[in-house]
């Protein structure tokens, strides 16, 4: 069984950084903790650097958590054309994050 946790993590830096090492040093994680995290699994690292790793990527755990238990497996990407406008790698990750503000707002109410 995978863990949705980890893949969602895994997800999310993919999203958010050109690479895994780059991600690190933004939290100011050691690189091969990261990849002992995403190979072992979000659950069985330290709280801490969990908590490091989602502050990193703008999310709560609790938010981590509601991902992962939904029932919307995928992460849906945002779309490459936006009626003309350019968006900065900043505005595509916040846009990014906001889904999936608004996806754990929904499975909340029960839509």
């Amino acid at each position: 069984m995978k863990d949705e946790r980890t893949e969602i993590i895994r997800k999310l830096i993919k999203e958010s950084s050109p690479n895994m090492k780059s991600f690190a040093e933004s939290i100011n994680l050691p690189y091969t903790t990261l990849r002992s995290m995403l190979e072992r699994g979000i659950g069985n690292a330290s709280v801490d650097n969990v908590i490091k790793v989602c502050k990193g990527l703008g999310i709560t755990t609790d938010q981590l958590e509601k991902m992962a238990t939904s029932h919307e497996d995928d992460v849906v990407t945002v779309a490459a054309h936006h009626d003309g406008e350019e968006w900065t790698k900043e505005e595509l990750e916040e846009i990014e994050r906001f889904k999936q503000f608004v996806k754990l707002k929904r499975k909340e109410k029960g839509e």
